[in-house]
């Protein structure tokens, strides 16, 4: 989609990027900045910065960066055409209609339509003769009617192709069905329905968009569920099932269950603050959008092995972003849907109570950790108390650590001095360990050894250096980057990323337009767009920015006729000649 440099330049004064982000993060000043936990990545101590005056976002913990549209790209999982959408709502503004095209985006927006057409049509399905065996299944689970179509319940034919029929006489192209993966296609090239006998559970996103499907099969065939596979509009590990109506309701509180039907029924309940996973184990990616709607999430998996594993996992992903974590264990190995119908019409009361009396994830894990260990034996009773103190050196928290001293101290009759010097001694290791991986990852971002965007910078140092900081002061002094641009070819840059930018900013400089980072959003992707955030983030406002440039380019021509030198010395006679008339009319 091509946005026009006037919808862009009345976007970018209308929105504020410190307003949009502190939505999602809590901000503070910090001499010209606002600082914050990073949305992105778990942090203990702010390392988000955003500059209200020069209108782009920077973590130095993960490397997330860029304007405003840049940041609702990365927290709602979104492209950059349809960011723009949501910002320019947000101003009471609307993208001209001129403005499509026949790319990405619209092919997004035509698998929201397919979905949302196979919603209604799996939907009317469940109450044909044919689907009346699911119906009957749903009635089963004591699904009330208003259930049913609160979550857009429905039945996907045993014929293999009546949706894909269906959305063909809507005017659904097979491309367009086979992207949204409501089809697979045939060795022949034929699509086909993905879902067939299957009670179907639409998936829908914060906004209100189809964004795929779960189905349950009503045989014996394998796998016992299926889900949309990964597509333009939905990736499983970035989305909660029920999450567009438990975000309302959560009031601080997110319940998080393994399955649909737990999280039906626990709405159905009046549970409406459930939510679940996509047919994968908890994501680092769902940690973070758990994190930005409540304060408390309580983990209530199946009691069987599997879900006793995935409780421990979960723990891990979630501790770290900070939120509080309840573990609620359903008795009798039931999962909350069958434990609530089990207990008639005091189902609801029943679970409450577990909700009310569930334990916090520390106590979880030591309760877990205790099962493995017959503490009236001396030898297992240390063993116990080893691993334990590893446990809670790991809370960051000096007085919760000193509430489980205590308590492990009274129930199991240890001196409280020596058991908190074991924890204090696991406590320093465990930051030791920390400080060096640190430690290792700033020397790699120093060396550049690992640069996956300038492959070229670990081998250019000096160079790369210079390039990124002259690319800063353009954007940052635009009324030093015409200068720049007059002075500065594209072929003087030694890195190939770095070149890019610098064509991308010498061209709207040539053509008297902005280079802001909301100017430039559109030309690169999110991860591009973080290192360039890096770049002004590194290199603040110059005091003099024509002398810092000046010396920036004397650096950048040293470096190039260096290397040009040294391709000379390793070739022949007519690649010399040619070198070194080029060395010339740089010159000149």
């Amino acid at each position: 989609m091509a946005i026009s440099e006037e919808f862009k330049q009345e976007l970018k004064a209308r929105i504020d990027i410190a307003d949009v982000i502190a939505g999602y993060v809590s901000l503070k000043k910090a001499g010209r900045n606002l600082v914050g936990l990073c949305p992105f990545h778990n942090e203990k101590s702010p390392s988000f910065s955003v500059s209200r005056e020069n209108g782009f976002f920077y973590c130095f913990g993960c490397g997330a960066g860029g304007d405003a549209i840049t940041f609702i790209r990365k927290i709602e999982n979104l492209d950059y055409i349809d960011a723009v959408k949501v910002l320019a709502d947000r101003a009471g503004m609307t993208v001209p209609e001129d403005s499509r095209d026949d790319g990405m985006s619209h092919l997004k927006t035509r698998i929201y339509e397919a979905n949302r057409e196979a919603a209604r049509f799996y939907h009317k399905q469940l109450y044909t003769p044919q689907g009346q065996h699911a119906l009957n299944y749903l009635r089963g689970r004591q699904l009330t009617e208003k259930t049913i179509i609160h979550f857009g319940l429905g039945y996907s034919p045993s014929d293999r192709f009546e949706l894909v029929n269906h959305l063909k006489s809507k005017g659904f192209t097979n491309n367009e069905i086979i992207q949204a993966n409501l089809a697979n296609q045939s060795k022949k090239g034929y699509p086909f329905d993905r879902f067939s006998d299957r009670v179907m559970f639409p998936i829908i996103d914060l906004r209100g968009n189809v964004i795929g499907f779960g189905g349950r099969i009503m045989s014996d065939i394998k796998p016992k569920y299926l889900n949309t596979s990964d597509t333009p509009v939905f990736n499983k590990s970035r989305n909660l099932f029920a999450l567009q109506f438990a975000k309302n309701k959560a009031k601080g509180q997110l319940i998080l269950v393994e399955g649909y039907m737990d999280v039906i029924a626990l709405h159905q309940a009046g549970f409406e603050n459930a939510v679940a996973t996509l047919g994968t184990a908890l994501t680092q990616e769902q940690a973070n959008i758990i994190k930005r709607y409540c304060e408390e999430v309580v983990i209530c998996y199946d009691a069987d092995e599997a879900g006793q594993k995935a409780t421990q996992r979960a723990i891990g992903i979630l501790r770290p972003t900070g939120v509080k974590i309840k573990i609620l264990t359903v008795p009798n190995g039931k999962d909350p849907d069958e434990f609530i119908k089990s207990h008639g019409e005091q189902g609801s009361a029943r679970f409450r109570m577990l909700l009310e009396k569930s334990g916090n994830d520390i106590e979880y894990r030591l309760n877990k950790l205790r099962a493995g260990f017959n503490t009236d034996i001396t030898e297992q009773r240390v063993e116990f108390l080893t691993q334990a103190a590893k446990l809670v050196a790991g809370l960051d928290n000096p007085v919760e650590q000193d509430v489980y001293i205590s308590k492990l101290s009274s129930e199991l009759g240890v001196e409280k001095t020596a058991l908190a010097r074991l924890v204090g001694k696991n406590y320093r290791r465990q930051a030791r360990e920390y400080r060096k991986t640190e430690q290792r990852h700033a020397e790699a971002e120093m060396n550049a050894r690992n640069d996956r965007l300038n492959t070229e910078k670990f081998y250019n140092l000096r160079a790369a250096n210079a390039e990124e900081a002259l690319l800063s002061i353009m954007i940052l002094n635009p009324d030093t980057a015409l200068t720049v641009s007059q002075k500065v070819s594209p072929e003087t840059f030694v890195t190939a990323f770095n070149r890019r930018i610098y064509e991308i900013l010498r061209q709207r400089v040539t053509e008297k337009k902005e280079i802001t980072m909301a100017d430039i959003s559109g030309d690169f992707s999110a991860e591009e767009l973080g290192r360039i955030a890096k770049m002004l983030a590194s290199h603040p406002r110059e005091p003099d920015a024509a002398a810092a440039a000046a010396e920036y380019i004397d650096i950048l021509t040293e470096e190039s006729q260096r290397l040009t030198l040294e391709q000379i010395a390793a070739a022949d006679n007519d690649t010399i000649m040619e070198q070194l008339r080029k060395m010339k009319e740089k010159k000149q």
